[in-house]
C-alpha cells in the first residue's frame, strides 16, 4: 500500500495546471513523461543560445522541428549572466527568455539545464570567476559558501523563467529541468560531503516549486522525486536505468559526434550509428533521447574551455552555421517519423524480449486490442543475417535494427540509410591579399622597472588574471654570472602557452595540448654581460571545465632556469618577478579597430619577423544569405574581432597528426555585419601572414543533384 502512496504523491508533486498553450500538467511515472495525461515518446536537440545569435535561432528551432525534434534542450550559462556578483546580463546572446520564447513560438517544449555547473567544453565550466575569491569556497560539495551562490543563482534564473510564464504550469514550454551535472563523476573525491550535496541540491532545486520534473544526469542516486538519466554515445547499452520502477527512462545527452581540441581531428559519428542506438533505447523502454549537439555553433571570444576549438560540435545534423549535414539530419528525421508512428502502442503495449540468434534478438510491444510493434535487431558488425519471426523471412543489414511498426512490414533500418550526402562548399569572396589594405599595430613587451605588481615566488595565473584575458607577463631583471656564453633557458609551465624574450628579443615559443597538463619550453638563449632582461608571456587557451576541486587548479609558470652544464645552472625560480596583466593591445582596446583610442596604426611592416601584432582591415559584406567565415589559414595563433566582436580564438600552427590545422574557418555571424565597411581586427602571436587571408561564404550541395543547393534557407 505505501508504495503506490508513494507514487500517487509523485505524480501530484508535478501535477502542473493548464495545457502546453494553456497550462500543462506534467507528471511521470516508470514509462514515459506525460504531459496533460499523455504518455510521450520524446526526441529532443540541444542548442545553445550563445553559441549562435538571435538572428539564427528562428531559423535553427525551425530545422530542428523539422527534423523530428520535440524539445529544445540547452544550458543556461553561469558567467555570462552574473560576469560579476549580483549584476546581471541576459541582454543578445544572453537573452535566454528571448530564446525560449521562440521555441515557444514554434510550437516545441524546453529541456532547461540550469546546472549551475554546466562543463559543456565552456570555460570554467560555466562557473563565473569570481567565485574562486569567496572565502572558504569548495565547489560542488556540502560547502555553504559554494551551496548559497549556487542557491541564489538558481532561484534567480527559476524566478525570472515565472516571471515570464515559462513553465509548463503557467503555459510555457519548459518540461523538465536540471539541477548539477555529471556529478558521479567526481563525488568520491569529495568523500562523505558529496552524498549530502547532492542530497541538498535535489531538495533545494524542488523546493523551488517550478511545477515540472528535475533531472539529474549521471547520477545513479537522485533523490526522489528527481530523475536520474543517461549521457552517452550507447545509453541503450550502457544505462543501468532510473533508480525506481517508478521513474522513465530519459537520455540527456546522446552525443552526435564529439568536441574537438587544438591538435585534434573532428569525431565522425555515422548516421547509422546514431540511429541504431536511438532505436535500440527505444526498444528497450526508453522515451526521451537529446542530441548533444543537435547544432554545436561557436565558441565566440574566449568561452571555450581548454584547448578547445572555437568551432563546437560542427558535425551535428545542424553544422556549426546551421546548415544541414546530411545524411545525418534527413536520416534521423526518417527515424523519428517511423517510431512517432506506432508510439502509442510504444507507450501502452506490453513488452517482450526474445533471441533471433546468437547475436540477434526482438523486442515487440503488444496491445490487448492486438496493436504490436516489433524491433528486429542484428548485433553483427560484419554479417547480414536473415531471421525468422511471425513465419516471415526478415534480412538484417549488419550492425541494425529493422523497425516493424505493425509487427510485419519493416518501415525503417537504421543502416539502411535513403538521405543522400551532401557537400559542404566553400566560395571565395573577398582576399586581403594587398599590402596596402592593411594596418598594424605593434604590442608592447613592458619594462620591469614600469611593472607595480612584483613577487618573489611565481603568481598562479587565473587568479592574477581573473580571467580577464589570456595573457600574463612574467618579467625578471638579472645579472648574468655564468661561465657560458650561451646557456640553455629552462622554463616549465603549467599554462598552455609560452612565448620568451630576452633582452626584447624573441627567442621561441612552446605549448602543452589537452591531455598532458605540463609543458617544457627549451631554447638557447644569448645573454649580455651584466644585467639582462627576461620575459615570459604565459598564455591560457580557455580555463578548465571539469574535475573535483576546480577552485583549486593551477597554471603558469612552474620554474625558470638557466643551465651552462650539469654543475652549473642559475635558477630564477624564487627570485624577484614583475607581472603584467593582458597585453597593452587589450588594455587600449584595439580589437575595436576604428574606435581604438590611443593607438596609432601604421603601414605593414616585415610580416616574417614580426610576433604580438595586432592587424587591421576593412571589408565589405558578401551579397546573399549564405553564412560568412573567415579562412585564416594562413595565420599562426591568436584572436580574431570584426566590428569590435569576438569570433574566437584561432590557432592555425597547432597541428593535428596528418599535419592540418584543427580549424581554419571561422565563423562571422551576418548579425555581426554591416553593409560595408566592416573592420576585421587580429592579435597575432607570431607566425601569421595577414595578406592570406581571405572572406568567402559558405553553402552545401547535393552529391547527386550536381551541387544545387539544398532548399532549406541558411541560418543567417
Amino acid at each position: 500500500m505505501e508504495k503506490w502512496v508513494v507514487i500517487v504523491m509523485v505524480l501530484v508533486s508535478w501535477k502542473i495546471r493548464e495545457s502546453f498553450c494553456a497550462n500543462s500538467e506534467v507528471t511521470y511515472d516508470g514509462r514515459s513523461l506525460i504531459i496533460d495525461g499523455q504518455r510521450k515518446i520524446l526526441f529532443a536537440g540541444s542548442i545553445h543560445y550563445p553559441r549562435s545569435t538571435p538572428q539564427m535561432w528562428p531559423n535553427l528551432i525551425a530545422k530542428a522541428k523539422e527534423g523530428g525534434v520535440d524539445v529544445i534542450q540547452t544550458y543556461v550559462f553561469w558567467n555570462l549572466h552574473e560576469p560579476q556578483p549580483g549584476k546581471y546580463d541576459f541582454s543578445g546572446r544572453n537573452d535566454l527568455v528571448g530564446f525560449i520564447k521562440e521555441v515557444k513560438a514554434q510550437g516545441m517544449y524546453v529541456c532547461l539545464r540550469i546546472g549551475p555547473f554546466i562543463e559543456s567544453e565552456w570555460t570554467y565550466g560555466g562557473f563565473p570567476f569570481w567565485l574562486h575569491d569567496i572565502p572558504g569556497i569548495v565547489y560542488r560539495t556540502d560547502n555553504e559558501p559554494f551551496k548559497f551562490y549556487m542557491q541564489n543563482f538558481t532561484t534567480k534564473i527559476v524566478n525570472m523563467m515565472k516571471a515570464e510564464g515559462l513553465y509548463a504550469s503557467e503555459g510555457g514550454p519548459i518540461i523538465l529541468s536540471q539541477i548539477e551535472n555529471e556529478y558521479q563523476n567526481i563525488e568520491r573525491a569529495f568523500g562523505e560531503a558529496g552524498s549530502p550535496y547532492v542530497q541538498w541540491a535535489a531538495k533545494m532545486a524542488v523546493g523551488l516549486n517550478t511545477g515540472v520534473p528535475w533531472i539529474m544526469c549521471k547520477q545513479t542516486d537522485a533523490p526522489d522525486p528527481v530523475i536520474n538519466t543517461c549521457n552517452g554515445m550507447k545509453c541503450g547499452e550502457t544505462f543501468t536505468g532510473p533508480n525506481s520502477p517508478n521513474k522513465p527512462a530519459l537520455w540527456t545527452e546522446n552525443w552526435t559526434s564529439f568536441y574537438q581540441v587544438y591538435g585534434g581531428q573532428p569525431y565522425l559519428r555515422s548516421a547509422e550509428d546514431l540511429a541504431f542506438h536511438v532505436t535500440l533505447f527505444i526498444a528497450r523502454n526508453g522515451s526521451y533521447v537529446n542530441y548533444y549537439m543537435y547544432h554545436g555553433g561557436t565558441n565566440f571570444g574566449r568561452t571555450s574551455s581548454a584547448y578547445v576549438i572555437t568551432a563546437y560540435y560542427d558535425q551535428a545534423p545542424l553544422d556549426e552555421y546551421g546548415l544541414l549535414r546530411q545524411p545525418k539530419w534527413g536520416h534521423l528525421k526518417q527515424l523519428h517519423t517511423a517510431i512517432k508512428s506506432c508510439s502509442t502502442t510504444l507507450l501502452q503495449g506490453v513488452q517482450r524480449n526474445f533471441s533471433l540468434g546468437q547475436l540477434q534478438e526482438g523486442y515487440v510491444f503488444e496491445e490487448e486490442k492486438g496493436e504490436c510493434v516489433a524491433f528486429l535487431i542484428n548485433n553483427d558488425r560484419e554479417k547480414k543475417v536473415t531471421v525468422q519471426f511471425r513465419n516471415r523471412s526478415y534480412e538484417l543489414l549488419p550492425k541494425s535494427i529493422s523497425i516493424l511498426p505493425d509487427c510485419q512490414n519493416v518501415t525503417f533500418n537504421t543502416a539502411n540509410v535513403n538521405t543522400t550526402s551532401n557537400k559542404r562548399i566553400i566560395s571565395p569572396k573577398q582576399n586581403f591579399s594587398s599590402v596596402d589594405v592593411w594596418k598594424q599595430f605593434q604590442d608592447v613587451i613592458p619594462s620591469f622597472e614600469d611593472i607595480s605588481l612584483k613577487s618573489n615566488s611565481f603568481l598562479e595565473q587565473m587568479n592574477t588574471t581573473k580571467d580577464e584575458t589570456d595573457y600574463l607577463w612574467y618579467i625578471h631583471r638579472f645579472e648574468n654570472n655564468l661561465s657560458c656564453s650561451k646557456p640553455t633557458l629552462n622554463v616549465q609551465s603549467a599554462a598552455h602557452v609560452a612565448h620568451a624574450f630576452v633582452n626584447n628579443t624573441y627567442i621561441g615559443g612552446a605549448h602543452g595540448n589537452h591531455d598532458v597538463k605540463n609543458f617544457t619550453l627549451e631554447l638557447p638563449v644569448t645573454l649580455h654581460e651584466g644585467t639582462n632582461n627576461l620575459s615570459i608571456l604565459s598564455v591560457m587557451v580557455g580555463l578548465p571545465d571539469s574535475g573535483a576541486f576546480l577552485e583549486r587548479r593551477f597554471a603558469g609558470l612552474i620554474s625558470v632556469q638557466l643551465h651552462c652544464s650539469e654543475k652549473e645552472s642559475l635558477n630564477l625560480t624564487n627570485s624577484l618577478w614583475g607581472y603584467k596583466v593582458g597585453l597593452l593591445g587589450e588594455q587600449l582596446q584595439a580589437y575595436k579597430g576604428q574606435n581604438s583610442s590611443g593607438i596609432e596604426w601604421s603601414q605593414l611592416g616585415n610580416i616574417e619577423e614580426q610576433t604580438l601584432i595586432w592587424y587591421k582591415t576593412a571589408f565589405d559584406t558578401p551579397e546573399g544569405d549564405d553564412p560568412v567565415v573567415l579562412d585564416l589559414g594562413s595565420m599562426g595563433k591568436g584572436e580574431a574581432w570584426v566590428n569590435g566582436q569576438s569570433i574566437g580564438r584561432y590557432w592555425i600552427l597547432f597541428h593535428d597528426s596528418k599535419g592540418n590545422p584543427s580549424q581554419s574557418l571561422y565563423h562571422v555571424p551576418r548579425s555581426f555585419l554591416k553593409d560595408s565597411g566592416n573592420v576585421l581586427v587580429l592579435v597575432e602571436e607570431g607566425g601569421g601572414n595577414p595578406l592570406g587571408i581571405s572572406l568567402d561564404t559558405v553553402s552545401v550541395t547535393d552529391l547527386n543533384q550536381n551541387f544545387s543547393k539544398l532548399s532549406f534557407p541558411s541560418s543567417s
